[in-house]
Order: C-alpha cells, then sequence, then structure tokens
C-alpha cells in the first residue's frame, strides 16, 4: 500500500499510531542534527521529523517521498495554528524517496522567498509546475464545484448531457481523432 492516510486527515486523533504518508517536500530546515519537513499532498500540509541526517541530507525541494511514522503531539510551543494539522507531527521513521527533483525553473513553495515571482512565461511553459501552486489549486478546485453544481442542478431538472463530437459525425482533421 502506497499509503494509509492523506496529509488533511492527520489530526490529534491519531496521536500514537503509525501513518504512511505520500507527498511532495514542500520545504526543509535543518536544526542541528534533526530536519524538519513540511511535506504536501493535495489536501495538505504536515511536518515530519526527520532524525537520520544521511536521509535528511538528501531532500530537496519537490522530491516525492514516502514517510511512516508516528504521529505525535507537537512540543508545547511548537503548535503551528495556521494549519489544520499544526498540532501534530510525524516522526520519519522510514522515509523512501519515490522521485528526486532536478532545480526547478521557479520554487512552487509558498513558502519559497521567490514564489510567484516567476514570469507569466516561464509559469506557462512549466505548467505542469505551476499547477502545484496554492492559488491555482484553489482556482482548479473552484472551477470544478461551480461545474459540479451546474452539472447536478441540470441533471436534476432530467436534463441530458452530451458531449458536442456526439451530434455530428467526426471528421478526420478533428481535434477528437
Amino acid at each position: 500500500m502506497l499509503r494509509t492516510h492523506t496529509i488533511g486527515s492527520l489530526g490529534k486523533d491519531l496521536i500514537g499510531q503509525t501513518v504512511t504518508l505520500t507527498g511532495w517536500v514542500d520545504r526543509r530546515r535543518d536544526h542541528g542534527g534533526v530536519a524538519f519537513i513540511d511535506l504536501r499532498d493535495a489536501s495538505g500540509i504536515a511536518q515530519v521529523v526527520v532524525r537520520d541526517e544521511s536521509v535528511a541530507h538528501e531532500l530537496r525541494s519537490e522530491f516525492v517521498l514516502k514517510v511512516t511514522g508516528e504521529v505525535v503531539a507537537r512540543p508545547e510551543g511548537n503548535e503551528n495554528p495556521n494549519l489544520p494539522t499544526g498540532a501534530i507531527e510525524v516522526m520519519g521513521d522510514d522515509i523512501e524517496i519515490l522521485n528526486p527533483s532536478a532545480p526547478l525553473p521557479f520554487q512552487v513553495s509558498s513558502h519559497a522567498e521567490d514564489s510567484g515571482s516567476a514570469g507569466e512565461e516561464v509559469r506557462l511553459k512549466y505548467r505542469y509546475l505551476d499547477l502545484r501552486r496554492e492559488p491555482e489549486q484553489r482556482a482548479l478546485r473552484l472551477r470544478s464545484m461551480v461545474s459540479r453544481a451546474a452539472r447536478d442542478t441540470l441533471y436534476a431538472h432530467d436534463f441530458v448531457e452530451i458531449e458536442t463530437p456526439t451530434l455530428t459525425r467526426s471528421t478526420p482533421e478533428g481535434a477528437r481523432d
């Protein structure tokens, strides 16, 4: 099994349990023999504590990781009220790099100093990276919710959804082919 929980499902109710998470390295902070990794997936960000310096040294922004460890309460005074997972952290007992990342043309993390400073041309060229950023994620989710609400309303009134190429015959040069 690749993961047991999404990051957004982590909370105080899981303290003491072992979880397996997957996600991107959003940010890495070193503090004298211990590294703190902000691990990000589509549902949120959680802090992972890495005590193995040899493992922590390899990790860079946007590496894809599989982390297995125990959920523990953050020490008093270290809670982060800005994160839904800010009261807990995961002790990274087993960390597997699923995919390394080459240096990026711009930073994806919203914590980075140059986040959002990349020009539109660069962001469009690397759209697959740009879509990982929080503002773009919010826009995609909003668009999805609006489309779903419209579709649900029309279905409730017995409308039938038809994709337009179904109404006409296909042409050899058509975009559908």
